[in-house]
């Protein structure tokens, strides 16, 4: 937060504390409705109730749609049913239908039943559909004519329509609501009034169905230069368009969402206050790591009893083991470099990224060339580090143990083959999960990570143990 809104929250904290609400209600009237939210969500719950209490319902409104998700769902605690429908009815059906998807299903459709019939409706359509889809991210508030109207008659519909937002384009139907183009309001202004708005029909326009990914309705704003793009059903009728501002929001979502699960967390602990919930949501995480980490363990020892059963191998055990945490993270840190850049490619809709061919060919090759660098270079700093304890070992009068030299090559191959299969595993892995229908950030988060050190501790003792035997 920038001096002027700390500013502001301190104005705003010492007027709420001494009960000043005229002034109080004087300095909010002032402020942008972004600037309150921002305020509002640093405010405990009296603070929270007694600006909204001053508030217009309409700034309200605004308010209430704009701060994060744990203070909404404070706020609804806070705010009486009444309320709520108030703002509700001040809201875009689409963003009132984003807001109610937040409730329990029970206390929302209590609310919607509350509703004037006509906007209830209008928000119940949109609850259908997914909230991650075109549909469930549209406004379905869309300004079409019929194919056989004039310049003038489109005009008077724009006119009728008492536009409270930005239109860029009219939309044209035929008969039965099919969509068929759009007419830019550029040319209704330039053509004559009689002119048929089916002669100046732009038919090559972009369109999305209802079910469309939202992330793949970002890529296509982001790709064509998009304001406005048409939402049609399953039968090709119009039902609602898309806009940049709110192909915003969602890029910043998705972007929200790829972080937190690459981190091994979920935006749901967002939600709320509750510490609890919080912890709750990240130890769903973390206990499959414990796990992973556990087997981890379990492969080490049984190595460690392989080697103790064995006179000559037994005094090389500990060296061994100390090489384990240069392999487990080189290797694991390969394969999510290749993850992250795959699964970037797959976020934005590249089309290179989206071959899996393609970006296999490219990936390995990049994979071996940092495989063999990193095998070669960790063989050396493996060399020295034995070489200087086999020096400290001889002065004390100590021998080496028999195969100590040999565990640099091992160690060698192992980081080779370890960063191969991570690689591998991060390159492969996003595709897989993308064609299941799982996020494929998951596969740059800790459960992921935690089966590669797995895998890449086997590989090392395993090699290991073959060449010094």
């Amino acid at each position: 937060m920038d001096q002027q809104r700390t500013e502001l929250l301190e104005r705003v904290v010492e007027l709420a504390e001494s009960g000043r609400a005229d002034a109080l209600r004087t300095l909010l009237a002032e402020q942008r409705s972004s600037d309150i939210a921002e305020v509002v969500e640093l405010l405990d719950a009296d603070g929270k109730r007694m600006v909204f209490d001053l508030l217009a319902r309409s700034v309200s409104a605004e308010v209430l749609e704009k701060v994060d998700e744990a203070t909404r769902a404070r706020l609804f605690d806070i705010l009486e049913d009444d309320e709520l429908i108030g703002l509700i009815a001040e809201l875009e059906p689409a963003d009132a239908a984003d807001l109610l998807a937040e409730l329990p299903k029970e206390e929302s459709r209590e609310l919607l039943e509350q509703i004037s019939s006509e906007l209830a409706t209008r928000i119940k359509d949109l609850m259908v559909y997914s909230e991650d889809s075109a549909g469930g991210i549209m406004d379905p508030s869309v300004i079409a004519v019929h194919e056989e109207a004039t310049v003038g008659q489109a005009i008077e519909r724009i006119r009728q329509a008492e536009l409270d937002e930005d239109f860029y384009a009219v939309f044209v139907t035929n008969k039965v609501g099919q969509y068929l183009g759009n007419v830019p309001i550029c040319a209704l202004i330039t053509k004559p009034a009689k002119t048929p708005i089916k002669d100046l029909i732009e038919t090559d326009t972009i369109y999305v169905r209802v079910d469309t990914d939202q992330e793949e309705v970002r890529n296509l704003f982001k790709k064509n230069d998009l304001i406005v793009v048409p939402v049609v059903d399953e039968e090709h009728k119009l039902v609602g368009r898309i806009t940049a501002d709110r192909v915003i929001e969602v890029a910043e979502e998705e972007a929200a969402e790829d972080m937190y699960t690459m981190a091994g967390t979920d935006p749901s602990e967002l939600e709320s206050y509750s510490v609890v919930r919080a912890a709750r949501v990240r130890m769903t995480w973390l206990l499959p790591c414990l796990i992973g980490t556990a087997v981890t363990a379990a492969v080490m020892i049984v190595f460690k009893n392989v080697f103790h059963a064995s006179v000559t191998l037994r005094p090389i055990h500990g060296l061994v083991v100390a090489f384990v945490p240069m392999i487990a993270a080189i290797s694991g840190n390969a394969g999510l470099q290749t993850s992250a850049i795959v699964i970037c490619g797959l976020a934005t809709g590249d089309l290179a990224a989206q071959r899996l061919r393609q970006v296999f060919v490219r990936e390995v090759r990049i994979a071996a060339l940092v495989a063999l660098s990193c095998g070669v270079l960790g063989a050396m700093i493996c060399t020295a580090l034995i070489h200087s304890d086999f020096l400290a070992a001889t002065a004390t009068g100590s021998a080496a143990a028999p195969g100590q030299m040999r565990v640099p090559v091992g160690f060698g191959l192992a980081m080779f083959t370890a960063i191969m299969v991570a690689s591998t595993l991060g390159l492969s892995l996003p595709f897989l999960f993308r064609r299941i229908g799982i996020d494929p950030a998951i596969s740059s988060g800790p459960l992921v990570t935690t089966a590669n050190d797995s895998i890449s501790v086997t590989i090392y003792l395993s090699l290991t143990l073959l060449l010094i035997r």
